[in-house]
């Protein structure tokens, strides 16, 4: 009896497929993964790498497309050890800042071509400036200039004053100034030294000024002024053309009392 009931048994537990099931309600089970607050966190962070990589992306095809940068390296320039970069092909540049004591050159064989587009080209550093614009070129220092040949480390021209004086450089034979400071104008002695002017010539001297000569000769279409706070002195063989100067007889013009008349005499020991 025993036997068969224990068959009855083990039967009746195998066909019984909720034996040991206690049913419950889901909510009360333990959740795995990233929900709430966290998994909204999660899907930020995914978002801002996919931006990040889409960003990364656009910069790789630009400096593909700009640089050309490819597997056998750089087509646009080159790097060398020395600290050269050397551009292979036409760059378009804005403001370029160097290093300290860096040269911009071109090939040995090559001419160097900077080209401004509208824009004046300038080449600055600290207070000296190099202007090439395209009806003229200026060159702005406080602390002067030098040229010089690379070659041969010849001074071509210089302002240098203390060391030499200012010369022009070989084949130079005029300069074309609106204003020059300087203490002393001269030319060799088998040359003339001539000045013109278009307008008014000024000549100031904070210690006067000396005019030495040969033959000094003024031409000039207007009124010639002289002015000094002690005295005036000619020295030499004075000669003054009297076709423009006015007289009492040119009209009633210099009779109106609006001019001022001298007359100008010589004494015997050949005062003015």
């Amino acid at each position: 009896e025993k036997a068969v009931e224990r068959r009855n048994v083990n039967k009746e537990h195998n066909s019984n497929f909720k034996a040991g099931y206690i049913p419950i309600d889901e909510d009360r089970l333990h959740k795995t993964g990233l929900r709430g607050r966290k998994g909204n966190l999660a899907i930020c962070v995914i978002i801002l790498l996919f931006i990040l990589a889409v960003i990364n992306l656009i910069i790789t095809l630009v400096i593909w497309a700009v640089i050309r940068i490819g597997p056998n390296g750089c087509d646009s320039m080159e790097f060398h050890e020395s600290g050269l970069l050397r551009f292979k092909q036409v760059s378009d540049m804005g403001v370029i800042h160097p290093l300290y004591k860096s040269t911009v050159g071109g090939r040995r064989n090559e001419n160097l071509v900077i080209t401004g587009n509208n824009q004046p080209i300038v080449f600055q550093q600290g207070t000296t400036k190099l202007s090439v614009e395209k009806n003229k070129t200026s060159i702005t220092s406080d602390i002067g200039m030098q040229f010089f040949d690379p070659r041969t480390q010849n001074i071509l021209f210089s302002t240098d004053y203390e060391t030499h004086e200012f010369h022009l450089p070989s084949g130079v034979k005029s300069l074309n100034v609106q204003k020059a400071s300087t203490e002393r104008i001269t030319s060799n002695a088998t040359s003339d030294l001539n000045i013109k002017v278009d307008g008014r010539a000024i000549v100031r001297g904070n210690e006067g000024v000396f005019i030495m000569g040969k033959t000094i000769e003024f031409h000039m279409g207007g009124n010639m002024e002289l002015k000094a706070e002690n005295s005036i002195i000619l020295n030499g063989t004075v000669m003054v053309s009297t076709s423009r100067l006015p007289s009492s007889s040119s009209g009633d013009q210099f009779g109106t009392g609006d001019w001022v008349r001298y007359k100008l005499c010589m004494c015997a020991d050949g005062t003015l």
